[in-house]
């Protein structure tokens, strides 16, 4: 056990004083008595406006869940909106509106119990029927939601009472609960036997009451809300600042009270400004290049992997993430999550390697057009520009296409053959593989598709022999990493800011911003 899950039990009353100390000095951690001293909870208190400066968001945004792609609209569910369950602040799973749930010995059946009293802004209490229409948003072949692989699994859903859900799953799945708390499986009420998410109605602990796409998102909070220990602003103004300057003056003015995704080069200086807090999480957001596998060149592997071997990742990582970050190896498990294949030999920059490649596809040089814009992630321009210095020595040329940063989600992702992207990754492997990489997944960038990574997906999901399971992940992230359509040279810390006045406990690294559940999480001192 970790300090940091000692602290918190012992904070949250599960460990007792004696047990604390005798765990702390196990692990060889300082400060315990400091812990022991210090309240069990720091003073939350509530009122006043929260302003939050978003580098995410656009016009083509909508409050369809299942559109949902960026930072902006992720926040805006989360705040809107009650899920079955939640990610928690040291990544355990949570309930939210489901209080409890359990699964038959095969994971291929599980039962949730909701918890009652939960009442949406509207003013209709949610039961069964809400949970059933909200997940049938996803699902069926109707269905365009970016979450249709996450819930293609599920086989049927009954409903035995008011309070209670059934799935039946195709086949096992031992992280189904994980599943649930995916953003975009909003429980949202049913009309006429259908998710009514235009109305932007929801349980959460915020009510929506302005949403301009790409422009800004306002909300005030929910009376009626089920967790009085969460929610503690009146009042929220969640802008779109997608410019990188306008951002940093915006909380450097004082016009809001926190900024997502800073200036890396600047961070140092920005966090000796008096009022300022820097907060920098380590967790599983990676950025990439990714090749449209079904479009020339990038349908010879040969190329792939003379591209994978032409980046010099270590000094992405140096000059574009300043330290905050790893090294990635083309594959977008992150190095603390439970199945991460430290056994595979690392992909270096060798010139040398990238042309064998370009030989083995026929090619004495290679050109290729490479687009990026900074809403792709900060600096990504920056470093498609050294990806293009790198690839010389290897004989490829690399045309640097600047895009403009609005619209980029919408007329450059998944567009354009071969682009910069960022993905905040998936708190378990299952979610990210089935999100980005399964044959057919609406997220699937890459428009990649391998037969044995499908087959070994499906039997991962289901094995619940953890020696096996991970003997499959492993050679999933193996398949990826030699055959796969996506450049992941660099794994990006979260790196935000908030004025000294924002109160917080400790930050979740699943996504940006506390897990993005900022909006529920924070208070002001």
């Amino acid at each position: 056990m970790t300090y940091r899950e000692l602290k918190r039990r012992y904070e949250t009353g599960r460990l007792d004083r004696r047990s604390f100390l005798q765990g702390a000095a196990a692990v060889g951690a300082l400060g315990a008595a400091s812990v022991l001293a210090a309240p069990q909870a720091q003073a939350r208190k509530k009122g006043g406006t929260m302003r939050m400066g978003k580098a995410h968001g656009q016009t083509t945004d909508t409050l369809d869940p299942g559109t949902a792609e960026n930072g902006f609209t992720t926040a805006l569910l989360y705040g809107v909106h009650g899920f079955m369950t939640e990610v928690g602040d040291d990544g355990s799973l949570r309930p939210g509106v489901a209080e409890s749930w359990e699964a038959s010995p095969d994971a291929k059946v599980w039962t949730f119990k909701l918890r009652p009293g939960v009442i949406f802004h509207s003013g209709k209490t949610l039961d069964a029927s809400d949970v059933v229409a909200s997940v049938n948003h996803h699902r069926g072949e109707e269905s365009t939601s970016a979450a249709g692989p996450i819930v293609k699994p599920i086989k049927d859903i009954r409903t035995p009472d008011d309070m209670t859900v059934v799935f039946e799953l195709e086949a096992g799945n031992a992280d189904f609960p994980f599943v649930l708390s995916d953003y975009h499986l909003v429980i949202g009420p049913a009309k006429d036997g259908k998710l009514d998410w235009k109305s932007g109605d929801g349980c959460g602990a915020y009510r929506l009451t302005r949403f301009d796409p790409g422009v800004a998102a306002e909300f005030e909070k929910f009376a009626d809300f089920w967790d009085d220990g969460r929610g503690f602003f009146d009042e929220i103004e969640m802008l779109c600042l997608v410019d990188l300057n306008a951002r940093t003056t915006a909380l450097v003015s004082g016009d809001v009270d926190a900024i997502d995704r800073l200036d890396l080069k600047t961070v140092g200086l920005l966090g000796r400004r008096p009022g300022v807090d820097i907060h920098s999480v380590a967790g599983n957001q990676h950025y990439t290049f990714a090749m449209s596998t079904n479009h020339d060149p990038y349908t010879d592997n040969n190329v792939r992997l003379a591209l994978k071997h032409a980046v010099n990742r270590e000094e992405l990582v140096e000059k574009i993430l300043f330290g905050y970050g790893t090294v990635g190896n083309d594959h977008p498990i992150g190095r603390g999550q439970r199945y991460y294949n430290d056994e595979m030999a690392q992909t270096s920059y060798d010139p040398d390697k990238a042309k064998y490649h370009l030989k083995q596809a026929g090619m004495d040089s290679l050109e290729v057009s490479l687009s990026a814009s900074d809403a792709a992630f900060g600096g990504a321009v920056d470093a498609a520009v050294l990806f293009q210095n790198s690839a010389k020595e290897a004989g490829i040329d690399i045309n640097v296409v600047r895009e403009p940063n609005d619209g980029y989600w919408s007329d450059v992702w998944m567009k354009k053959p071969f682009s910069a992207v960022y993905w905040s990754g998936r708190p378990v492997e299952d979610q990210m593989f089935s999100t980005a990489y399964q044959t057919d997944a609406a997220w699937n960038d890459t428009f990649w598709s391998n037969e044995r990574f499908d087959e070994l997906l499906i039997a991962a999901r289901a094995e619940l022999d953890e020696a096996k399971r991970r003997e499959m992940y492993y050679e999933m992230q193996a398949i990826l990493n030699q055959n796969g359509g996506a450049i992941i040279p660099m794994f990006a810390s979260w790196v935000f800011a908030t004025t000294d006045k924002v109160g917080h406990g400790e930050f979740a690294s699943n996504w940006d911003l506390d897990g993005e559940r900022w909006m529920e999480r924070w208070w002001f001192k």
